[in-house]
């Protein structure tokens, strides 16, 4: 699937398959990125796309990459292999992240990992925390390592 400006085509694009309704996914990630927004939105009935029930389509835009989404039943789900980095700036916009894809039928795993509520799975951390972990200072690097292990969400006042 193409979006809207096929000039200017990103070299890789996620590609996430969900059981239904595209656009309610893409307006849910919408929701929690703020700097986003909806590229391109088809539907497909059974005859144009050889499903029984149908496909649809979605492009969106979040923080300058674009997601593909496609809605084409209950064949694939999500699991930990592949995830996605959410590169925040302090805590207050881990806590953000954090609560957005947890709350509502996601789920906090540990170090930072989580899922939302499509089982999509997300590591909120705090650009600080790779400063922490990478000190040159082996006492700083042990003690980030070993808190990180005891805490779900990263709460960066824990690991210094």
């Amino acid at each position: 699937m193409l979006h809207s400006s096929s000039k200017n085509i990103q070299k890789i694009t996620p590609y996430l398959w969900v059981e239904k309704d595209a656009k309610a996914v893409a307006e849910y990630y919408l929701s929690i990125f703020k700097n986003g927004k909806l590229l391109d939105y088809k539907q497909f009935n059974s005859e144009e796309s050889g499903n029984d029930a149908g496909i649809e389509t979605a492009v969106i835009e979040i923080e300058g990459m674009e997601f593909s989404i496609l809605a084409a039943g209950p064949l694939f789900k999500f699991n930990e292999a592949v995830s996605f980095v959410i590169n925040t700036k302090n805590q207050s916009e881990t806590d953000y992240y954090w609560e957005a894809l947890t709350t509502n039928g996601g789920a906090e795993g540990v170090c930072g990992w989580c899922k939302d509520k499509y089982g999509l799975s997300w590591q909120v951390i705090p650009t600080e925390y790779y400063e922490l972990i990478h000190s040159s200072n082996p006492n700083v690097r042990e003690k980030a390592m070993k808190n990180t292990l005891k805490q779900k969400k990263i709460i960066l006042s824990e690991l210094k």
